[in-house]
Protein backbone atom coordinates (compact mmCIF):
# COMPACT_ATOMS: atom_id res chain seq x y z
CA UNK A 1 0.00 0.00 0.00
CA UNK A 2 1.61 3.55 -0.72
CA UNK A 3 2.30 6.08 1.65
CA UNK A 4 -0.06 9.21 1.46
CA UNK A 5 1.50 12.12 0.00
CA UNK A 6 0.28 15.35 -0.34
CA UNK A 7 1.93 19.51 -0.79
CA UNK A 8 1.35 19.97 2.79
CA UNK A 9 2.21 16.90 4.22
CA UNK A 10 6.02 17.72 2.13
CA UNK A 11 5.76 21.29 2.90
CA UNK A 12 5.44 20.59 6.57
CA UNK A 13 8.18 17.67 6.66
CA UNK A 14 10.78 19.95 4.92
CA UNK A 15 10.06 22.97 7.38
CA UNK A 16 10.44 20.52 10.12
CA UNK A 17 14.08 19.57 9.18
CA UNK A 18 14.88 23.07 7.86
CA UNK A 19 13.89 23.37 11.50
CA UNK A 20 16.33 21.33 13.21
CA UNK A 21 19.11 22.36 10.72
CA UNK A 22 18.80 25.92 12.45
CA UNK A 23 17.89 25.03 15.84
CA UNK A 24 21.47 22.41 15.73
CA UNK A 25 23.33 25.03 14.02
CA UNK A 26 23.16 26.94 16.82
CA UNK A 27 25.94 25.01 19.06
CA UNK A 28 26.98 22.89 15.87
CA UNK A 29 27.64 25.55 12.95
CA UNK A 30 30.15 27.24 11.43
CA UNK A 31 29.95 29.70 14.33
CA UNK A 32 32.04 32.80 15.26
CA UNK A 33 35.24 31.75 17.10
CA UNK A 34 33.65 33.45 20.26
CA UNK A 35 30.83 31.38 20.22
CA UNK A 36 32.35 27.64 19.27
CA UNK A 37 31.73 24.84 21.71
CA UNK A 38 34.43 22.16 21.90
CA UNK A 39 32.94 19.03 19.49
CA UNK A 40 32.81 16.93 22.69
CA UNK A 41 30.70 19.39 24.54
CA UNK A 42 27.07 18.18 25.45
CA UNK A 43 26.00 21.36 23.43
CA UNK A 44 28.02 20.54 20.37
CA UNK A 45 27.13 17.05 20.46
CA UNK A 46 23.53 17.75 20.57
CA UNK A 47 23.50 19.89 17.60
CA UNK A 48 25.31 17.60 15.39
CA UNK A 49 23.10 15.35 16.07
CA UNK A 50 20.06 17.57 15.60
CA UNK A 51 21.58 19.20 12.18
CA UNK A 52 21.89 15.32 10.79
CA UNK A 53 18.74 14.43 11.70
CA UNK A 54 17.22 17.81 10.17
CA UNK A 55 19.15 17.00 7.15
CA UNK A 56 17.31 13.52 6.71
CA UNK A 57 14.06 14.99 7.29
CA UNK A 58 14.69 17.78 4.50
CA UNK A 59 15.81 15.07 1.84
CA UNK A 60 12.72 12.36 2.63
CA UNK A 61 10.64 15.36 1.94
CA UNK A 62 12.48 16.53 -1.14
CA UNK A 63 11.98 12.80 -2.15
CA UNK A 64 7.80 12.53 -1.03
CA UNK A 65 7.59 16.03 -2.98
CA UNK A 66 9.35 14.43 -6.43
CA UNK A 67 6.88 11.63 -6.45
CA UNK A 68 4.15 14.08 -6.53
CA UNK A 69 5.53 16.40 -8.87
CA UNK A 70 5.90 12.89 -11.10
CA UNK A 71 2.57 11.74 -9.97
CA UNK A 72 -0.97 12.58 -11.92
CA UNK A 73 -1.76 15.70 -10.61
CA UNK A 74 1.79 17.78 -10.15
CA UNK A 75 1.83 20.34 -8.47
CA UNK A 76 2.30 24.28 -10.29
CA UNK A 77 5.98 25.61 -10.37
CA UNK A 78 3.86 28.75 -8.36
CA UNK A 79 3.33 26.25 -5.53
CA UNK A 80 7.03 24.75 -5.55
CA UNK A 81 8.28 28.55 -5.04
CA UNK A 82 5.99 29.00 -2.29
CA UNK A 83 7.88 25.34 -0.83
CA UNK A 84 11.06 26.18 -1.64
CA UNK A 85 10.28 29.97 0.42
CA UNK A 86 8.78 27.44 3.48
CA UNK A 87 11.43 25.20 3.39
CA UNK A 88 14.66 28.01 3.58
CA UNK A 89 12.65 30.43 6.12
CA UNK A 90 14.25 28.72 9.28
CA UNK A 91 17.48 29.09 7.84
CA UNK A 92 17.25 33.23 7.07
CA UNK A 93 18.71 33.57 10.61
CA UNK A 94 20.85 30.60 11.27
CA UNK A 95 24.53 30.21 11.68
CA UNK A 96 26.15 29.71 8.82
CA UNK A 97 26.11 26.23 8.83
CA UNK A 98 28.74 23.55 6.41
CA UNK A 99 31.25 26.29 5.85
CA UNK A 100 33.03 29.18 6.98
CA UNK A 101 33.54 30.47 3.62
CA UNK A 102 31.18 33.30 4.26
CA UNK A 103 33.81 34.88 6.71
CA UNK A 104 36.50 34.81 4.04
CA UNK A 105 33.70 36.93 1.63
CA UNK A 106 33.33 39.42 4.65
CA UNK A 107 36.63 40.03 5.40
CA UNK A 108 37.63 40.23 1.56
CA UNK A 109 35.08 42.92 1.05
CA UNK A 110 36.90 45.02 4.21
CA UNK A 111 40.33 44.60 2.66
CA UNK A 112 38.53 46.31 -0.48
CA UNK A 113 37.44 48.58 1.44
CA UNK A 114 40.41 49.43 3.23
CA UNK A 115 41.94 50.06 -0.44
CA UNK A 116 44.51 46.16 0.43
CA UNK A 117 44.91 43.53 -2.71
CA UNK A 118 42.79 40.87 -2.02
CA UNK A 119 44.32 38.97 -4.76
CA UNK A 120 48.03 39.59 -3.44
CA UNK A 121 47.41 39.36 0.23
CA UNK A 122 45.04 36.92 2.83
CA UNK A 123 42.35 37.93 5.16
CA UNK A 124 46.15 37.53 7.69
CA UNK A 125 47.21 41.12 6.45
CA UNK A 126 43.89 42.79 7.18
CA UNK A 127 44.17 41.49 11.51
CA UNK A 128 41.38 42.18 13.81
CA UNK A 129 38.11 39.84 14.94
CA UNK A 130 37.19 39.16 10.83
CA UNK A 131 40.56 37.65 10.23
CA UNK A 132 40.10 35.81 13.08
CA UNK A 133 37.06 34.43 11.84
CA UNK A 134 38.72 32.94 8.64
CA UNK A 135 39.75 29.43 8.50
CA UNK A 136 43.45 29.04 8.96
CA UNK A 137 43.76 27.48 6.10
CA UNK A 138 42.60 30.12 4.05
CA UNK A 139 44.04 33.58 6.24
CA UNK A 140 46.97 33.37 3.92
CA UNK A 141 45.61 33.05 0.53
CA UNK A 142 44.01 35.75 -1.71
CA UNK A 143 40.56 35.77 -3.11
CA UNK A 144 39.70 33.10 -5.86
CA UNK A 145 36.87 35.17 -7.02
CA UNK A 146 36.01 37.89 -9.30
CA UNK A 147 35.56 41.95 -9.08
CA UNK A 148 31.58 41.07 -9.47
CA UNK A 149 30.98 39.41 -6.21
CA UNK A 150 34.32 41.08 -4.67
CA UNK A 151 32.39 44.73 -5.39
CA UNK A 152 29.02 43.10 -3.91
CA UNK A 153 31.43 42.02 -0.59
CA UNK A 154 32.96 45.61 -0.85
CA UNK A 155 29.18 47.34 -0.43
CA UNK A 156 28.07 45.37 1.85
CA UNK A 157 31.18 45.66 4.24
CA UNK A 158 30.85 49.72 3.86
CA UNK A 159 27.10 49.25 4.95
CA UNK A 160 27.44 46.70 7.42
CA UNK A 161 30.57 48.58 8.97
CA UNK A 162 32.52 45.47 9.23
CA UNK A 163 29.58 44.12 12.25
CA UNK A 164 29.60 40.31 11.98
CA UNK A 165 25.88 39.83 12.85
CA UNK A 166 24.87 42.60 10.22
CA UNK A 167 27.37 40.94 7.22
CA UNK A 168 26.65 37.40 7.55
CA UNK A 169 22.56 38.30 7.30
CA UNK A 170 23.37 40.74 4.24
CA UNK A 171 25.75 37.89 2.90
CA UNK A 172 22.74 35.74 3.23
CA UNK A 173 20.61 37.75 1.50
CA UNK A 174 22.64 38.62 -1.37
CA UNK A 175 22.87 34.02 -1.53
CA UNK A 176 19.01 34.34 -1.23
CA UNK A 177 19.35 36.56 -4.27
CA UNK A 178 20.55 34.67 -5.85
CA UNK A 179 18.74 31.26 -4.99
CA UNK A 180 15.95 33.53 -6.22
CA UNK A 181 17.26 34.25 -9.76
CA UNK A 182 17.70 30.76 -10.02
CA UNK A 183 14.38 29.58 -9.48
CA UNK A 184 12.94 32.77 -11.42
CA UNK A 185 15.47 31.02 -14.63
CA UNK A 186 15.00 27.56 -13.99
CA UNK A 187 11.17 27.16 -15.57
CA UNK A 188 11.50 29.06 -18.87
CA UNK A 189 15.02 27.31 -19.68
CA UNK A 190 12.83 23.91 -18.99
CA UNK A 191 10.14 24.81 -21.50
CA UNK A 192 12.76 25.88 -23.81
CA UNK A 193 14.71 22.34 -23.70
CA UNK A 194 11.13 20.44 -23.43
CA UNK A 195 11.23 19.46 -19.92
CA UNK A 196 8.69 20.09 -17.48
CA UNK A 197 9.15 22.99 -15.66
CA UNK A 198 7.57 21.38 -12.26
CA UNK A 199 10.51 18.91 -12.71
CA UNK A 200 13.34 21.41 -13.28
CA UNK A 201 12.26 23.30 -10.16
CA UNK A 202 12.14 20.10 -7.84
CA UNK A 203 15.22 19.04 -9.31
CA UNK A 204 17.34 22.36 -9.55
CA UNK A 205 15.41 24.85 -7.09
CA UNK A 206 14.59 22.71 -3.98
CA UNK A 207 17.43 20.39 -4.25
CA UNK A 208 18.34 20.07 -0.60
CA UNK A 209 22.23 20.82 -1.38
CA UNK A 210 20.54 24.06 -2.88
CA UNK A 211 19.03 24.84 1.00
CA UNK A 212 22.13 22.92 2.78
CA UNK A 213 24.99 25.01 0.90
CA UNK A 214 23.59 28.21 -1.01
CA UNK A 215 20.78 29.24 1.53
CA UNK A 216 22.49 27.86 5.21
CA UNK A 217 26.17 28.29 3.92
CA UNK A 218 25.53 31.75 1.95
CA UNK A 219 28.03 30.31 -0.75
CA UNK A 220 28.86 33.01 -3.46
CA UNK A 221 27.72 30.06 -6.62
CA UNK A 222 24.01 30.79 -5.59
CA UNK A 223 24.96 34.27 -7.24
CA UNK A 224 26.72 32.70 -10.13
CA UNK A 225 24.00 30.42 -10.78
CA UNK A 226 21.72 32.96 -10.92
CA UNK A 227 23.51 35.16 -12.98
CA UNK A 228 24.27 32.42 -15.30
CA UNK A 229 20.52 31.54 -14.90
CA UNK A 230 18.71 34.40 -15.94
CA UNK A 231 21.69 35.21 -18.64
CA UNK A 232 20.49 32.31 -20.42
CA UNK A 233 16.97 32.86 -20.71
CA UNK A 234 17.79 36.42 -22.14
CA UNK A 235 19.78 34.75 -24.95
CA UNK A 236 16.59 32.76 -25.65
CA UNK A 237 14.65 35.70 -26.58
CA UNK A 238 15.81 38.79 -28.23
CA UNK A 239 18.27 40.07 -26.07
CA UNK A 240 21.88 38.19 -26.77
CA UNK A 241 24.06 41.09 -25.91
CA UNK A 242 22.34 41.06 -22.29
CA UNK A 243 22.68 37.69 -22.25
CA UNK A 244 26.41 37.98 -22.91
CA UNK A 245 26.86 40.42 -20.09
CA UNK A 246 24.57 38.61 -17.09
CA UNK A 247 26.58 35.34 -18.18
CA UNK A 248 29.90 37.42 -18.39
CA UNK A 249 28.85 38.62 -14.50
CA UNK A 250 28.37 35.04 -13.35
CA UNK A 251 32.18 34.48 -14.74
CA UNK A 252 33.28 37.90 -12.57
CA UNK A 253 31.58 35.60 -9.67
CA UNK A 254 33.26 32.39 -10.05
CA UNK A 255 35.20 31.72 -13.43
CA UNK A 256 33.27 28.04 -14.53
CA UNK A 257 30.25 30.38 -15.73
CA UNK A 258 32.41 31.79 -18.74
CA UNK A 259 31.56 28.43 -20.54
CA UNK A 260 27.72 29.87 -20.22
CA UNK A 261 29.25 32.19 -23.31
CA UNK A 262 29.81 28.74 -25.68
CA UNK A 263 25.53 28.67 -25.15
CA UNK A 264 24.94 32.57 -25.62
CA UNK A 265 26.81 32.20 -29.36
CA UNK A 266 24.90 28.50 -29.86
CA UNK A 267 21.55 30.27 -29.16
CA UNK A 268 22.30 33.01 -31.47
CA UNK A 269 23.19 30.87 -34.15
CA UNK A 270 19.89 29.14 -33.65
CA UNK A 271 18.00 32.02 -33.57
CA UNK A 272 18.92 32.62 -37.07
CA UNK A 273 22.50 34.64 -36.43
CA UNK A 274 25.80 33.99 -38.97
CA UNK A 275 28.35 32.16 -36.52
CA UNK A 276 30.80 35.10 -36.62
CA UNK A 277 28.46 37.41 -35.96
CA UNK A 278 27.55 35.48 -33.07
CA UNK A 279 31.05 35.09 -31.73
CA UNK A 280 31.74 38.83 -32.27
CA UNK A 281 28.91 39.73 -30.63
CA UNK A 282 29.24 38.14 -27.79
CA UNK A 283 33.03 38.67 -27.64
CA UNK A 284 32.32 42.41 -27.55
CA UNK A 285 29.70 41.90 -25.16
CA UNK A 286 31.64 39.79 -22.92
CA UNK A 287 34.89 41.94 -22.95
CA UNK A 288 33.16 44.99 -22.75
CA UNK A 289 31.84 43.58 -19.59
CA UNK A 290 34.66 42.36 -18.17
CA UNK A 291 37.07 45.65 -18.36
CA UNK A 292 33.69 47.84 -17.31
CA UNK A 293 33.10 45.64 -14.04
CA UNK A 294 36.89 45.18 -13.16
CA UNK A 295 36.77 49.20 -13.04
CA UNK A 296 34.13 49.46 -11.29
CA UNK A 297 34.85 47.35 -8.55
CA UNK A 298 38.55 48.79 -8.24
CA UNK A 299 40.17 45.09 -7.37
CA UNK A 300 42.38 45.34 -10.77
CA UNK A 301 43.25 42.21 -13.43
CA UNK A 302 44.66 39.86 -10.36
CA UNK A 303 41.42 37.98 -10.80
CA UNK A 304 43.06 36.25 -13.68
CA UNK A 305 46.23 35.11 -11.65
CA UNK A 306 43.66 34.45 -8.54
CA UNK A 307 42.85 31.66 -11.09
CA UNK A 308 45.77 29.35 -9.59
CA UNK A 309 44.62 29.81 -6.10
CA UNK A 310 46.38 26.40 -4.12
CA UNK A 311 43.34 24.10 -3.02
CA UNK A 312 42.91 22.74 0.51
CA UNK A 313 44.97 19.89 1.51
CA UNK A 314 41.97 18.27 2.49
CA UNK A 315 40.13 18.11 -0.65
CA UNK A 316 38.68 15.06 -2.21
CA UNK A 317 38.36 15.45 -5.65
CA UNK A 318 39.38 12.71 -7.74
CA UNK A 319 41.97 13.53 -9.09
CA UNK A 320 43.81 14.66 -5.93
CA UNK A 321 43.33 11.23 -4.52
CA UNK A 322 44.89 9.66 -7.79
CA UNK A 323 47.70 12.47 -7.22
CA UNK A 324 48.31 11.22 -3.42
CA UNK A 325 48.27 7.61 -3.96
CA UNK A 326 50.71 7.90 -6.78
CA UNK A 327 52.56 10.18 -4.38
CA UNK A 328 52.17 7.48 -1.66
CA UNK A 329 53.55 5.03 -4.12
CA UNK A 330 56.51 6.98 -5.63
CA UNK A 331 57.64 7.67 -1.84
CA UNK A 332 57.46 4.02 -0.76
CA UNK A 333 59.23 3.20 -4.13
CA UNK A 334 62.29 5.71 -2.75
CA UNK A 335 60.93 7.97 -6.38
CA UNK A 336 62.28 11.73 -6.82
CA UNK A 337 58.76 12.16 -8.85
CA UNK A 338 56.89 11.52 -5.85
CA UNK A 339 56.48 15.95 -5.39
CA UNK A 340 54.95 15.54 -9.06
CA UNK A 341 52.55 13.33 -8.50
CA UNK A 342 49.55 15.31 -7.71
CA UNK A 343 50.30 18.19 -10.14
CA UNK A 344 50.18 15.81 -12.94
CA UNK A 345 47.15 14.13 -11.83
CA UNK A 346 45.75 17.67 -11.60
CA UNK A 347 46.67 18.77 -15.37
CA UNK A 348 45.79 15.54 -16.40
CA UNK A 349 41.68 16.40 -14.74
CA UNK A 350 41.81 19.72 -16.13
CA UNK A 351 43.05 18.15 -19.73
CA UNK A 352 40.02 15.49 -19.54
CA UNK A 353 37.82 18.02 -18.72
CA UNK A 354 38.48 19.85 -21.84
CA UNK A 355 38.12 16.57 -23.78
CA UNK A 356 34.97 15.89 -22.51
CA UNK A 357 33.74 19.61 -23.07
CA UNK A 358 34.37 19.44 -26.57
CA UNK A 359 33.09 16.13 -26.89
CA UNK A 360 29.84 17.02 -25.20
CA UNK A 361 29.39 20.10 -27.59
CA UNK A 362 30.22 18.26 -30.73
CA UNK A 363 26.72 15.53 -29.43
CA UNK A 364 24.78 18.35 -28.19
CA UNK A 365 25.05 21.30 -30.00
CA UNK A 366 21.45 21.62 -30.78
CA UNK A 367 20.68 21.56 -27.06
CA UNK A 368 23.29 23.89 -25.69
CA UNK A 369 21.39 24.36 -21.84
CA UNK A 370 21.92 20.56 -21.57
CA UNK A 371 25.41 20.62 -22.93
CA UNK A 372 26.31 22.99 -20.86
CA UNK A 373 24.86 21.44 -17.56
CA UNK A 374 27.06 18.55 -18.26
CA UNK A 375 30.35 20.83 -19.23
CA UNK A 376 29.68 22.43 -15.69
CA UNK A 377 29.44 18.72 -14.23
CA UNK A 378 33.16 17.43 -15.96
CA UNK A 379 34.38 20.63 -14.78
CA UNK A 380 33.82 19.73 -11.24
CA UNK A 381 34.04 16.22 -11.67
CA UNK A 382 37.70 16.61 -12.92
CA UNK A 383 38.94 19.86 -11.69
CA UNK A 384 41.49 20.34 -9.09
CA UNK A 385 39.22 20.62 -6.02
CA UNK A 386 35.37 20.17 -5.15
CA UNK A 387 32.70 20.55 -2.63
CA UNK A 388 29.52 19.33 -2.81
CA UNK A 389 27.97 22.34 -3.71
CA UNK A 390 30.29 22.36 -6.93
CA UNK A 391 27.69 19.52 -7.89
CA UNK A 392 25.50 22.25 -8.24
CA UNK A 393 26.59 23.84 -11.34
CA UNK A 394 26.06 21.36 -14.06
CA UNK A 395 23.39 20.28 -11.50
CA UNK A 396 21.42 23.40 -11.75
CA UNK A 397 21.30 23.24 -15.94
CA UNK A 398 20.66 19.54 -16.39
CA UNK A 399 17.84 20.12 -13.80
CA UNK A 400 16.26 22.43 -16.21
CA UNK A 401 17.10 20.60 -19.50
CA UNK A 402 17.56 17.00 -18.89
CA UNK A 403 14.31 15.12 -21.31
CA UNK A 404 15.26 11.55 -19.38
CA UNK A 405 13.59 10.41 -16.04
CA UNK A 406 16.49 8.58 -15.18
CA UNK A 407 19.00 11.11 -15.79
CA UNK A 408 16.90 12.69 -13.01
CA UNK A 409 16.60 10.11 -10.99
CA UNK A 410 20.37 9.29 -11.05
CA UNK A 411 21.32 12.79 -10.35
CA UNK A 412 19.06 12.86 -7.54
CA UNK A 413 20.47 10.18 -5.88
CA UNK A 414 24.12 11.84 -5.78
CA UNK A 415 22.03 14.82 -4.44
CA UNK A 416 21.46 12.55 -1.54
CA UNK A 417 24.89 11.26 -0.72
CA UNK A 418 26.41 14.92 -0.84
CA UNK A 419 24.02 15.80 0.80
CA UNK A 420 25.38 14.08 4.15
CA UNK A 421 29.36 14.66 3.52
CA UNK A 422 30.19 17.97 5.32
CA UNK A 423 29.91 18.28 8.74
CA UNK A 424 27.69 21.58 9.80
CA UNK A 425 30.83 23.25 11.21
CA UNK A 426 32.78 23.31 8.11
CA UNK A 427 35.34 21.22 9.58
CA UNK A 428 37.33 17.67 9.68
CA UNK A 429 35.34 15.35 10.91
CA UNK A 430 36.66 13.10 13.78
CA UNK A 431 35.31 8.72 14.59
CA UNK A 432 33.25 10.49 17.70
CA UNK A 433 31.62 12.91 15.44
CA UNK A 434 30.70 10.54 12.44
CA UNK A 435 28.83 8.46 15.16
CA UNK A 436 26.55 11.37 16.32
CA UNK A 437 25.89 12.23 12.79
CA UNK A 438 25.29 9.23 12.14
CA UNK A 439 23.03 8.41 15.06
CA UNK A 440 20.93 11.67 14.03
CA UNK A 441 20.30 10.43 10.71
CA UNK A 442 19.08 6.87 11.81
CA UNK A 443 17.18 8.57 14.43
CA UNK A 444 15.27 10.50 11.81
CA UNK A 445 14.76 7.29 9.59
CA UNK A 446 13.60 5.78 12.63
CA UNK A 447 11.00 8.10 12.94
CA UNK A 448 9.67 8.60 9.34
CA UNK A 449 9.01 4.73 9.49
CA UNK A 450 6.92 4.73 12.85
CA UNK A 451 4.97 7.67 11.21
CA UNK A 452 4.84 6.06 7.83
CA UNK A 453 3.46 2.77 10.00
CA UNK A 454 0.77 5.19 11.87
CA UNK A 455 -0.36 6.38 8.64
CA UNK A 456 -0.89 2.53 7.20
CA UNK A 457 -1.96 1.25 9.98
CA UNK A 458 -6.20 2.61 9.93
CA UNK A 459 -5.94 1.31 6.65
CA UNK A 460 -4.99 -1.80 6.94
CA UNK A 461 -7.43 -1.78 9.53
CA UNK A 462 -10.34 -0.98 7.27
CA UNK A 463 -8.81 -3.29 4.11
CA UNK A 464 -8.83 -6.06 7.22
Amino acid sequence: MAFPVDLRRCQILGLAGTAFLAAGGETAGALPVRDLLHPSSAGAALGLVGVYFGVVLLIAAWALLGRLVRGPRPPTPRALLLVLAVWAAPLLLAPPLFSRDVYSYLAQGAMIEAHMDVYAHGPARLGGPLADEVAPLWRHTGAPYGPVFLAVAAALSALTRGELPAGLFGMRLVALAGVALMAAALPRLARHSGADPSAALWLGALNPLVLLHLVAGAHNDAVMLGLLGVGLVAALGRWPVLGAVLVTLAALVKAPAVLGLAAVVVLQVRAGRGPAKAVLTTTVAAAGTTVAATAVAGTGYGWIGALNTPVSPQNWALTTLLGRATRALLEHLGSDLAPLAIPAWHALGIAAAVVAIVLIWLRLRPRPVYALGLSLAAVAALGPAIRPWYALWGLFLIAAATPSTSVRHRTAAVTGVLALCVLPSGGAADTGQLVLAVSGGVLAVVVLWQARQAELAPALGRAA
